[in-house]
């Protein structure tokens, strides 16, 4: 395993970090699992476990929390919130409302008196960033946490909280959590320039581009991942993005194989391969998934490699562009860009 600094902070963090959406419901995980998973990922060199609040609406978190019990000083442990954790209309968001009695209910959940890492899931547009801020750092320094980020943040975005923290005399921001993979580039465009500009650790989710890289998914054969089951329309083939990416998938196929590579090797090796970039997240749902992508640990990609992933798909472009989550509201919100 190898270890990058996250962003400024000075702590060390495996460039594969463990990702915990999937334990709980979404992944169907039950605990005994998931502890085999965390086991076999921390033996492995993995030091940075991320989870959120949102993550089976809590359960992610409290089986990460049994996961890792009697061993947390060891673990770099993040979490997130922001997104719906209900009906209230006020159990969402990044105001300093919600913000401090979310930390307590993950606090509580994960059954640790603070997290390293604490993300704002997705940008609030209701809520100032003076306000998100100002609850953030008053957190910190109440001990509760050690440093916060934001997650796929447009990096317009990213800027404007750099300025609010100067501006108020807050904390800001360490890291950025965005999507990132061979088939989604769209952040190498303006995200990556902009987190290496201010210094932000990147932590990158969805490597695998929700299992198209992971070798599962091929021309001529049925598509069965997990993924597939839950969310169909990004597996349709009717879908012209989703014939796009296929067609990259079979060219990427043959890339990996002449490389002497899995598919899994190439895209965690590209994503880390990325100067901005500090650990890739994975999401195993299984020990055998855990085991093919702790395959990559010490994958490097050599030039001519990437020279041949660039061909096949561009820098700055992403394949599945209306499937981000950081597209501006005035591109989804026709009042917002209309007298």
């Amino acid at each position: 395993m190898q270890y990058r600094t996250l962003g400024r902070t000075g702590v060390q963090v495996s460039t594969l970090s463990l990702g915990a959406m999937n334990f709980g419901k979404i992944g169907r995980t039950t605990q005994e699992e998931t502890t085999a998973i965390v086991d076999a990922a921390l033996e492995a060199g993995i030091n940075l476990i991320d989870t959120a609040d949102w993550y089976s609406l809590g359960e992610s978190e409290e089986l990460v929390g049994r996961a890792i019990a009697g061993r947390r000083d060891d673990i770099v442990l993040a979490t997130k919130a922001g997104m719906p954790m209900g009906d209230e209309r006020n159990h969402q968001g990044s105001s300093r409302r919600w913000l401090v009695t979310e930390l307590d209910n993950s606090l509580r959940r994960l059954g640790v008196d603070h997290v390293d890492l604490y993300q704002i899931h997705r940008w609030d547009p209701t809520t100032s960033d003076e306000e998100t801020l100002s609850a953030l750092t008053d957190l910190q320094r109440a001990g509760k946490i050690r440093y916060f980020g934001s997650s796929t943040f447009p990096a317009y975005r990213i800027v404007q909280a750099e300025w609010a923290a100067r501006e108020h005399h807050l904390s800001r921001y360490v890291t950025e959590q965005p999507s990132y993979s061979i088939l989604q580039r769209g952040i190498e465009t303006h995200v990556l320039p902009v987190t290496e500009q201010y210094g932000l650790g990147v932590l990158a989710w969805s490597p695998l581009a929700s299992g198209w890289l992971s070798g599962a998914v091929r021309a001529g054969q049925e598509i069965t991942t997990s993924r597939s089951t839950i969310l169909p329309e990004r597996f349709d083939l009717g879908i012209p993005a989703n014939q796009a990416r296929m067609n990259a998938v079979e060219q990427l196929a043959k890339v990996a194989d002449d490389a002497g590579l899995t598919m899994i090797q190439l895209a965690l090796g590209f994503v880390t391969a990325h100067r901005a970039v500090t650990s890739a997240i994975i999401g195993p749902r299984t020990m055998d998934h855990l085991r093919s992508q702790l395959a990559a640990a010490d994958t490097v990609l050599s030039g001519d490699v990437l020279d041949a992933i660039d061909a096949i798909v561009a820098p700055g472009v992403d394949l599945a562009a209306h499937e981000k989550f950081d597209t501006p509201p005035a591109l989804l919100d026709p009042a917002l860009r209309r007298r």
